[in-house]
C-alpha cells in the first residue's frame, strides 16, 4: 500500500451514448439507459481507483460553495473518499457533458466555471506532504503550488496532462519539468507519437511517459529501463463506456509502479484494469480488485506472481 496525495478537478459529468460522433441533428432522441450523470473529474476518478486498490488516498479539490458533498460518496459504493480536503469555494462546481459512440469517439462539452480564478489554501497541504509517497496532480491552475511543494519536499510527482496541444505546452511547464511520471492522451496529438515522447523525454528529463492511444493501446517510455514500447489493448469485458478509462489506467499503473518499481508489470496490470473498467457506465464505476488483476494477468500474459508478490511484500 502506498500513500498518495491527489489534487485536481471535481466536476459533475453527464455521459450520453450516441450512435455516432459527431452527432447529426434530430429534434428528439429517446433511448433508455443512454444518459448517466454523476460526480467525475480526472483526480476524483484516480482517487477512487487507488482507494479501490487498497492505497491510502488524500484527495484535495475545490467545488461550488453550495455543493452538497454527499454526492462524493454515493450510498451504493463500496469505498469512500474523505471530503475533509474538498473545499466548497467556487461560484459553482465545474460541469462536463460527454457524447461517445461504439467506436470510442468522444465529443466533450466543458464548463469549468471560475476554476481558473480559484486557489487552494496551501496551509492545509504542507503538513501532509511529508507523509505521502507520491503526489498525483491534474494540470489545473490551483495545482501549480502543489508541484512546488512536492519538489521542495523531494516527493515524486505524477501528472495527468489533459488536452495537450503544442500551443499550451508553455503553460504546463510547471507540471512537465518536475514530474517523474507523465500521462498524455493522443486525442489532440498532431505529431508522430514516438517523436512526441522522445521530445518530451529529452526536453524535461521525465523518467516515465505513458501515451494513451484509445482502442490502439498505448506507448510507454521508461528512461531507467531504456524502454519505449507499444502495448495493444486487452479484452476482459464488453465495451459499454470508455469515458474514464485513461484515469483508471493511470491510477492502476501508479499503484503497481510505486509498489514494485517495475513499469512493464505495472502497465500490463493497468491495461487489464482499464479494459474491465470500460464495461461499466460512468467514469467512477467498474474497478477490478487486485485479486482479479492477478487472475487476468496470469490468464493473458502467463504471469502468476511478481517477485514482489512472491516474497509477500
Amino acid at each position: 500500500m502506498s500513500k498518495f496525495l491527489v489534487a485536481g478537478v471535481t466536476q459533475i459529468e453527464t455521459i450520453v451514448r450516441v450512435d455516432k460522433v459527431p452527432v447529426s441533428y434530430v429534434p428528439l432522441t429517446s433511448v433508455n439507459d443512454s444518459i448517466f450523470t454523476a460526480v467525475g473529474g480526472d483526480a476524483y476518478n484516480e482517487s477512487l481507483a487507488l482507494k479501490w486498490l487498497g492505497d491510502d488516498v488524500t484527495f484535495m479539490s475545490i467545488v461550488g460553495r453550495n455543493q452538497d458533498l454527499g454526492i462524493i460518496n454515493p450510498p451504493d459504493r463500496k469505498v469512500t473518499l474523505s471530503t475533509e480536503y474538498i473545499i466548497p469555494q467556487m461560484n459553482e462546481t465545474p460541469t462536463e457533458v460527454v457524447f461517445y459512440d461504439k467506436n470510442r469517439k468522444q465529443q466533450i462539452f466543458e464548463d469549468i466555471k471560475d476554476l481558473r480564478e480559484n486557489t487552494y489554501d496551501m496551509s492545509m497541504v504542507t503538513p501532509l506532504v511529508n507523509s505521502c509517497d507520491m503526489m498525483i496532480l491534474a494540470n489545473a491552475n490551483f495545482c501549480r503550488p502543489f508541484a512546488i511543494a512536492a519538489s521542495e519536499h523531494g516527493k515524486p510527482i505524477a501528472v495527468n496532462i489533459r488536452n495537450y496541444t503544442p500551443e499550451k505546452e508553455k503553460y504546463n511547464t510547471d507540471f512537465l519539468k518536475p514530474a517523474k511520471v507523465l500521462y498524455f492522451s493522443d486525442d489532440t496529438l498532431t505529431e508522430d507519437p514516438y517523436a512526441f515522447i522522445d521530445r518530451m523525454a529529452s526536453t524535461y528529463g521525465t523518467e516515465v511517459i505513458i501515451l494513451g492511444q484509445g482502442s490502439e493501446g498505448l506507448i510507454i517510455y521508461d528512461k531507467s529501463k531504456d524502454i519505449r514500447a507499444h502495448y495493444k489493448t486487452v479484452k476482459t469485458n464488453e465495451v459499454v463506456n470508455t469515458i474514464g478509462a485513461g484515469n483508471a489506467l493511470f491510477a492502476c499503473f501508479l499503484h503497481y509502479y510505486m509498489e514494485t518499481g517495475d513499469s512493464v508489470n505495472a502497465i500490463k496490470n493497468a491495461l487489464l484494469f482499464a479494459s474491465y473498467k470500460i464495461g461499466f457506465m460512468g467514469t467512477s464505476n467498474g474497478f477490478m480488485t487486485t485479486e482479479q488483476v492477478e487472475q487476468w494477468r496470469n490468464l493473458i500474459w502467463g504471469i502468476a506472481k511478481t517477485p514482489f508478490e512472491e516474497h509477500g511484500n
